[in-house]
């Protein structure tokens, strides 16, 4: 029987979905050179990167054993260096988890929207 997520849970993934969104929004058509020199993008989709880290961590763990091929504790690990440890944050490090690692993250919250009620 699939658990639905609460109320907080379901606000995550739909945060998770709109924020990993923008990120690949603003960086589409974009070189990873381009991507390096133009700090104030750097900035907004390193802040997208930390809203997804920090709603990952409100979903419930039953939403992360469904998607146990994501690699859920440096998703919700990763807001930590964003903030804290800022100074070692590489552009490369921004731009390949943009270009490589959310697809699979985007597609496996949308099933998890799809599968409960319309959007909140």
């Amino acid at each position: 029987m699939r658990c639905m997520p609460s109320r907080s849970g379901r606000f995550a993934l739909f945060d998770i979905r709109d924020h990993a969104r923008l990120a690949q929004e603003w960086t589409a058509g974009q070189t990873l050179e381009g991507f390096r020199a133009d700090i104030q993008l750097l900035y907004a989709v390193t802040r997208c990167l930390e809203i997804v880290s920090e709603a990952s961590r409100r979903l419930p763990q039953g939403v992360r054993d469904r998607h146990a091929h994501l690699p859920w504790r440096a998703i919700m690990d990763v807001g930590n260096v964003y903030r804290h440890d800022y100074d070692n944050v590489s552009e490369d490090l921004v731009w390949r988890t943009v270009q490589d690692r959310q697809p699979d993250l985007v597609a496996a919250v949308e099933a998890e929207i799809a599968a409960t009620s319309p959007d909140p």
